[in-house]
């Protein structure tokens, strides 16, 4: 008999089936346990274990690894697990530990949790036991064979990003999705079709990862584990519910991102629930400061990655979903929280976990995309991020146009965001950075909806006012709003789409600003489940088929979209010549040759009168291709331009396109 059958072994950390002894090994990390005791369960309504090991520490520890063989015969009829640690009481701020060995724990490696009838988030407070009210880890998935993964997709000129709340998205009956899949995983599988026919190419799904069904989160940026995706979207099985949404979304040549929260989890601060990782070792998983929880996150505490151990954790993490759930990219949630020290201070040089992200193989051709911020003041957009190749939300090109298109004078700043921000983003011989690394976008989950958008100057929040560069089009609200009013948000929602997608860089559309979704004005519904379900009766044909309309146009023309930027490609104008940064009306002149396209003319006005633009190229013949003041189907057609010159109508957008 090996050592490994009767000690386990250290790896991998989790549960694993071990084919030739018809047994499971299990793993756990925690550097000042003393003492792990593992728990079975054969049903999730008991209150106690049918099987208890206890591991002993000369016999049952590597390292800083405490692990266990266990046979199929002495599991028996055992489907869910579960860990009791003890250990030393807090000795400094250092050693700010939170062991209370009557506490049942989860599994930081669990690749799915099951919550027993009486689970009760109340019980995870406090020091008294929560046995048969916790939340625990299922064994069975860690026996299954891989699922082999489709052909991935990948975009790059056509790539048009959409991110979507796997819930809010199907969930209201309007989706006209089976009511047994509305809101899951199944319903993003139905609405397939609808992706394809907008025209978007990835989906950026909101987080996935398992999150507490009690806690006032719905969108799940609160996780209690990195490796189990989330129970509430599925109908039985949510591993294999997901890995079928993925390979559905694959065969229709859909790349899938998901938001991933490496940063905290749902156990929050001091006061907080103790699900897994504070019971286990708190003072290794969490950054800490004077013995308390250091908080980048906003959300009551920040994990620790400068650890070596938690650092692990998280590449595990994403190796697991790019190799067993198939998925292309990862969206990082305040991505600047992993630039942090032990003591809070910010790395300028290069944090460890990026070096390991980068020099591992399974993550060559995988989406980086960095939200470059965190809660705490941290703010490392363009340069100063230290993943000098991930893709990073561009939130000066989100304020910038909301800015230009609400009237105000930043003519400058919006050529520059148009261009494709390479005052963030450097065209020169040390960085070598490429447009499509912005991720343009003038929403996303974080703040207004763009119906919102052009509806309201303040949001409607607890909390009151805040800036969102927002206009209310001269009515506030959504209630007895008059024609004109209604007609000015029409038009100014697709100027946004229009600036958006005209844009060097990757876009990103926020699911349901085609169907000109609202939140009533809240900006931040983390925890209003029905506000955030789309209403799909509330589109509007004319404008759906607007924004349909011109993602197709992006991707027919790849001169807008580059690798690198415009450079001598483009000319900037006024409206009768040299373009005045004084003005509120732009245009400019994009060359295609060099992409094999035809040249563009983009004309905008965003002042409060009309603006007649005399073309600058009248070498060439032009047909009109849109403009925004028009009624639908006219403001996305193809008709000659018989005159050199074109009156363009206040806040519009207008292309044309070179036909000789």
């Amino acid at each position: 008999m090996s050592w490994a059958s009767t000690e386990g072994l250290p790896t991998p950390l989790g549960v694993t089936w071990c084919e030739d002894e018809h047994a499971y090994n299990f793993a756990i990390y925690s550097k000042h346990a003393t003492a792990v005791r593992l728990l079975l369960f054969d049903d999730l309504e008991h209150d106690a274990p049918r099987v208890e090991v206890a591991l002993a520490p000369l016999v049952n520890k590597s390292g800083r690894v405490w692990h266990c063989r266990v046979s199929e015969g002495v599991l028996g009829t055992c489907r869910y697990y579960g860990y009791a640690i003890d250990g030393p009481a807090p000795a400094s701020p250092f050693e700010a530990h939170a062991f209370h060995p009557e506490k049942l724990l989860l599994d930081p490696y669990a690749r799915e949790i099951a919550f027993p009838p009486a689970f009760d988030r109340r019980a995870a407070f406090g020091e008294r036991s929560n046995l048969g009210q916790a939340a625990l880890g299922v064994i069975e998935p860690c026996r299954r064979s891989l699922v082999a993964p489709a052909a991935r997709p990948h975009h790059e000129a056509d790539a048009v990003i959409y991110e979507l709340h796997v819930r809010g998205f199907t969930r209201h009956p309007s989706s006209g999705v089976a009511d047994d899949v509305r809101g899951t995983f199944g319903g993003v599988i139905a609405k397939i079709p609808y992706l394809r026919e907008l025209g978007v190419t990835i989906v950026e799904l909101m987080p996935v990862f398992q999150f507490d069904p009690q806690a006032p989160d719905i969108w799940g940026y609160m996780p209690m584990s990195l490796f189990a995706p989330h129970r509430g979207y599925a109908t039985s099985d949510p591993i294999r519910e997901f890995q079928a949404m993925v390979a559905a979304l694959h065969a229709a040549d859909i790349e899938v991102v998901i938001d991933v929260v490496y940063n905290h989890t749902a156990e929050a601060g001091e006061d907080g629930p103790i699900y897994g990782f504070k019971g286990i070792d708190n003072s290794t998983y969490y950054l800490m400061r004077d013995g308390t929880y250091a908080d980048f996150s906003g959300c009551g505490n920040s994990i620790n990655a400068n650890n070596r151990y938690v650092r692990k954790m998280i590449l595990d993490s994403m190796r697991y979903w790019v190799r067993e759930m198939h998925v292309d990219g990862f969206r990082f949630d305040l991505a600047s929280i992993f630039a942090r020290r032990s003591d809070g201070s910010i790395d300028l040089e290069e944090p460890a976990i990026f070096g390991d992200i980068a020099s591992d193989p399974v993550f060559d051709g995988i989406r980086m995309i960095a939200e470059p911020w965190d809660a705490a003041g941290a703010y490392e957009l363009g340069r100063a991020f230290p993943g000098i190749t991930w893709l990073q939300w561009n939130s000066r090109f989100r304020d910038d146009v909301r800015r230009f298109v609400r009237g105000d004078r930043v003519t400058g700043e919006l050529i520059q965001r148009v261009y494709g921000s390479d005052d963030l983003f450097p065209d020169d011989m040390l960085g070598a950075y490429h447009a499509y690394q912005s991720v343009n976008h003038v929403t996303s989950h974080d703040g207004f909806t763009l119906y919102d958008l052009v509806s309201y100057t303040s949001k409607r929040n607890a909390d009151g006012a805040v800036e969102n560069y927002s206009s209310n089009c001269g009515w506030e609200g959504d209630d007895e709003v008059p024609g004109e009013v209604l007609a000015m948000r029409r038009r100014q929602a697709k100027n946004l789409i229009a600036l958006l997608l005209l844009s060097n860089g990757t876009p990103m559309l926020r699911a349901g600003d085609e169907l000109l979704h609202t939140q009533r004005g809240n900006n931040n519904p983390y925890d209003q489940d029905e506000l955030t379900w789309l209403d799909w009766s509330r589109a509007d044909p004319g404008f759906w088929r607007f924004v349909q309309q011109l993602i197709a146009f992006r991707k027919a023309h790849p001169s807008i979209a580059r690798s690198r930027f415009w450079r001598d490609d483009v000319r900037w104008f006024g409206p009768t010549g040299v373009a005045d940064l004084a003005r509120r009306s732009i245009a400019w002149w994009l060359r295609g040759e060099s992409q094999g396209d035809r040249d563009l003319y983009v004309l905008v006005n965003g002042g409060v009168e009309a603006v007649a633009f005399v073309l600058q190229q009248t070498a060439q013949r032009w047909a009109l291709v849109v403009d925004t003041a028009l009624p639908s189907p006219d403001d996305i057609d193809h008709r000659p331009l018989e005159h050199p010159s074109y009156v363009v109508a206040a806040h519009a957008v207008v292309v044309l396109i070179a036909t000789s």
